[in-house]
């Protein structure tokens, strides 16, 4: 979904809010958890910050993307037959389709589906608070 991000978040700058030291290493994946429009694991994201600071280690990722998440920064992301993976909880909102082949993450926007849940749930009296939409498939 190009575009959906319109601005670097300034993960820094809250992780500083909510009272936590920025270490180098905790300054390069805020970076690069900042920079990316893909949904990497921990793993990528330890690759990627381990190619800037070799020093770097998976545990700091895991703590990082876990302060991030609970201060709303980012999502974490359980799709089906794979590791969490994470992306910018700012932007438009957003659903899935994961490729089961290639594990691919594809973001879409689809009005009629909005429009569907939103009768879904006033038919059934309710009124949607969160909802999240994960299409599993194979490209024909």
């Amino acid at each position: 979904m190009a575009g959906k991000k319109n601005q670097k978040p300034d993960y820094e700058k809250m992780l500083r809010k909510a009272g936590v030291r920025i270490t180098r290493p905790r300054r390069v994946i805020v970076d690069i958890l900042a920079g990316t429009d893909d949904h990497p694991d921990a793993l990528e994201i330890f690759r990627r910050a381990s190619a800037v600071d070799p020093g770097i280690s998976l545990s700091t990722v895991y703590r990082t993307t876990k302060l991030l998440e609970g201060l709303g920064a980012i999502h974490r992301h359980a799709f089906e037959g794979g590791p969490s993976r994470f992306e910018q909880a700012q932007g438009e909102h957003h659903d899935h389709l994961i490729d089961l082949d290639t594990g691919d993450v594809i973001e879409f926007k689809s009005e009629r589906i909005e429009q569907l849940q939103n009768e879904i749930a006033e038919a059934l009296g309710y009124d949607i608070i969160h909802h999240r939409l994960e299409l599993y498939g194979r490209k024909r």
